[in-house]
């Protein structure tokens, strides 16, 4: 895969920008401290996002599709930016933020076993959609609020987990709208 000079600029100054956020944030508050770990762990995950979309862009021209895929990948970085930094159901440090990885593995085995194909990749995202909303439920039998710490609270986590859905969902019918143009075409 060959990217050109402007575009390997550009996700680079992308990717120092957005991590320039948390640093400059550093200076004026304590509430962030973020370790060099951190940064690396951020700066790879960014990186990622920007080699999976060029590998998409060089597959089709299909604007439906890049947008779907953007809108999918934005939410799986958000969920694991949010996840990893404050948590969503309490902190970052608790037992019940690691059934969100149920969300990612859905995304990749689908991703891979309908090779990325707009049709699988809309039931991936629709899926996605489902299970990010069935983790605070799971969460909720297995961690009532009695037992571990919900905050902001347990609508405030209901609601975050619907935004996430919500992307994942709006992917979903950008990749449907996409696999129904394939069809008219062929």
């Amino acid at each position: 895969m060959i990217v050109s000079k402007k575009r390997l600029i550009g996700w680079i100054l992308f990717v120092f920008c957005i991590l320039l956020i948390p640093y400059v944030s550093m200076i004026f508050t304590d509430q962030i401290n973020w370790k060099l770990s951190d940064f690396l762990v951020m700066g790879i995950a960014l990186a990622g996002i920007g080699i999976f979309y060029e590998l998409i862009v060089r597959q089709t021209k299909e604007v439906t599709y890049r947008t779907a895929f953007m809108i999918g990948l934005l939410g799986a970085f958000l969920l694991f930016w949010v996840n990893s930094a404050v948590g969503i159901i309490g902190s970052e440090n608790q037992d019940a933020n690691l059934l969100y990885s149920a969300v990612f593995v859905v995304g990749l085995v689908g991703a891979l076993a309908s090779r990325f194909e707009a049709k699988g990749m809309s039931i991936t995202l629709m899926v996605a959609s489902i299970v990010q909303m069935t983790v605070p439920m799971m969460a909720l039998i297995i961690w009532p609020p009695s037992r571990i710490s919900w905050t902001p609270s347990v609508i405030g986590v209901f609601l975050l987990s619907g935004f996430f859905a919500l992307l994942f969902y709006l992917s979903s019918m950008l990749f449907r709208r996409a696999a129904n143009n394939e069809m008219n075409l062929n």
